[in-house]
């Protein structure tokens, strides 16, 4: 099975609602009739790797970079690989702030498949993939990036999650 990483963007009363009742984290994040696309980011398995190059850590980092994949308040129970977690409005406009100063030349630049192998970034392997990880992994960092602007421009607060 493998470990995919999650985004779901979702107005700040919704978030007040889980942290009242975190039971409905579940339903919300797994609706009968799926996600609504504007409001949900599946990075694939570039979420580790995302996260090491912003943070230069395996599962560290400080600042709004640091909250970008693996950060936020834990929230409700364990939907799969641990709870879901949740980061309110400022965070999320201060990510989407803190990744727009990050170029895609800037980040591909930190990119080191040797490195994610040294540090055993999920999925392991990096080293044997070229440079197709690179734009497998470039692709969702600008997904994600983009996608936090378009969270911070509406005010939304965010889940995120692995699954």
């Amino acid at each position: 099975m493998s470990m995919i990483g999650n985004f779901l963007a979702i107005s700040p009363d919704r978030l007040a609602d889980l942290i009242k009742e975190p039971a409905l984290i579940e339903s919300l994040l797994y609706p009968e009739d799926g996600p609504d696309p504007e409001k949900h980011l599946d990075i694939d398995k570039s979420w580790h790797a995302i996260h090491y190059v912003l943070n230069g850590s395996t599962w560290e980092g400080e600042g709004p970079l640091a909250l970008a994949v693996l950060g936020g308040e834990e929230i409700g129970e364990d939907i799969g690989y641990g709870p879901a977690r949740y980061l309110d409005t400022d965070q999320v406009k201060a990510v989407a702030a803190s990744l727009s100063f990050i170029s895609a030349q800037e980040f591909s630049a930190k990119f080191n498949l040797a490195a994610l192998d040294a540090a055993e970034i999920y999925p392991q392997g990096w080293n044997d993939t070229g440079s197709e990880a690179l734009e497998y992994v470039m692709h969702h960092y600008s997904l994600l990036s983009s996608f936090y602007r378009a969270a911070a421009e509406r005010g939304d607060a965010m889940l995120t999650y692995l699954n």
